[in-house]
């Protein structure tokens, strides 16, 4: 405005001076002439100001005349409040995406309690879609009667186990509804399903151990008993020897029960570690003895193994794990039945060692639980073999910590194939001398 001011003031001063020096009209003509160009710069410098102000992300025209400093303060305010919208957009979106990498589920509802909001994790705890289920009532979605009741609650002060159904698969969730802000509420829901099964584990195993010790124990408990309670010379030696190896029995079972839960729980906390190039070979012709000992030349046993395969691992692992299924194949294989234990690479460059068996075999429905712990078939005939229900657990984590995988093949009364599958990456080839002196 200064600047318009001083402009003015120098064409009335040059009019003057014109007309002074001329004459009236010439000044008046040169004041007019000044005041009209005046406006014309002022016009272009709006035009200019007009076509900025629709695109006013750019900077201001260079030369506006007075209008610089209202412009120049306008500009730095304008891109002053773009920064702090670009931080708060920057903070917001940082929000949603650390709302959306939350491993629980995220519902935000409003005061009608209906969904404004979810992250991924409550799209798939409750099977979600944004697009169709906004602004719809969580309890029209959630359809479960104790979600209802939870709910409509005053207050919620306890989260709330729920137990759906989704695809045939039972799911657990852990939901929590709290307030926030003004009538704002926030549902935060927790998979909480291999929790509970762990739990569940845990208890049948505690009540799995508790039956299986219980048994001995209370054999050993009523023979020392009897034995306490009788008098020396009521026993004769035959008897007396008898009770002897009975109680022995029950104790080196109650022995084996131990060592192979030490085994389970020595495998399931000490890390995985690559180990060492083991000749299996070796390994299985150890374990092969042991197994005809067993037999007591009851069965036949085919070898098909190759002296030449290695795989990097733990020898009393492996050891652990090759046993274990060889001396089930003897256990359940009637006598003269066949037992051909395998040792050999794959089209695919893994190494398989694989027992099979023609024994009693496996119903459909038995197979996906064998390796849970101290599962068994037929409970009678298994204790009757002497197993502690452990050895294909064992055999599993061995397994799981060589990078392998357990597969079972079976049908009920035409025989088993266990094999273990050790991938490429573990496997290794010696030469053909290496493995005679393995062999021998």
């Amino acid at each position: 405005m200064i600047k318009t001011l001083i402009s003015i003031g120098l064409w009335c001063l040059a009019g003057w001076l014109v007309g002074t020096w001329i004459n009236a009209n010439t000044g008046w003509a040169v004041l007019t002439l000044g005041l009209v160009a005046m406006i014309l710069v002022s016009g272009v410098q709006l035009s200019k100001i007009e076509k900025w102000v629709k695109n006013i992300e750019d900077p201001p025209p260079a030369s506006a005349g007075p209008w610089d400093d209202a412009l120049a303060v306008i500009y730095r305010k304008l891109r002053k409040n773009r920064e702090e919208i670009s931080e708060l957009d920057y903070a917001v979106n940082s929000i949603m995406l650390a709302a959306e990498a939350l491993p629980d589920g995220a519902i935000t509802l409003n005061e009608e309690m209906q969904i404004t909001w979810c992250n991924k994790m409550a799209s798939e705890h409750l099977g979600l879609n944004m697009e169709t289920d906004r602004n719809f009532s969580i309890f029209n979605i959630l359809r479960a009667p104790e979600f209802a009741q939870y709910g409509r609650q005053p207050s919620w002060p306890e989260p709330l186990l729920l137990h759906l159904a989704k695809d045939g698969r039972e799911k657990s969730l852990l939901v929590q509804l709290t307030p926030y802000g003004v009538k704002q509420f926030l549902i935060v829901t927790r998979d909480v399903t291999q929790v509970e099964k762990l739990e569940t584990t845990r208890k049948d195993f505690v009540a799995n151990v508790s039956h299986e010790l219980r048994t001995p124990l209370t054999v050993l408990s009523g023979f020392l008993e009897t034995l306490h309670d009788m008098p020396g010379d009521s026993l004769s030696a035959e008897q007396r020897e008898s009770y002897h190896t009975l109680m022995m029995e029950q104790a080196h079972r109650m022995q084996a029960i131990v060592a192979d839960l030490l085994t389970l729980s020595t495998l399931e906390s000490s890390p995985s570690i690559n180990g060492k190039p083991v000749r299996v070979a070796a390994v299985i012709r150890n374990a092969l003895l042991q197994a005809k000992v067993l037999s007591s030349d009851q069965h036949v046993f085919v070898q098909n193994i190759d002296n030449k395969l290695c795989v990097l691992g733990i020898e009393s692992e492996l050891t652990s794990a090759i046993s274990n299924l060889l001396s089930n194949a003897v256990s359940y294989t009637p006598k003269d039945g066949t037992i051909t234990v395998s040792w050999y690479i794959t089209e695919t460059g893994t190494a398989c060692y694989s027992v099979q068996d023609t024994g009693i075999g496996i119903a459909s429905q038995d197979i996906p639980r064998l390796t849970e712990r101290f599962y068994r078939v037929d409970r009678g005939r298994s204790r009757a073999t002497g197993g502690t229900g452990l050895g294909l657990a064992i055999t599993k984590h061995v397994a799981m910590r060589h990078h392998a995988e357990l597969h079972i093949r079976s049908r009920f009364g035409a025989g088993s194939i266990f094999s273990v599958e050790f991938p490429a990456s573990r496997v290794i080839v010696q030469a053909e001398d290496e493995g005679q002196k393995a062999a021998e």
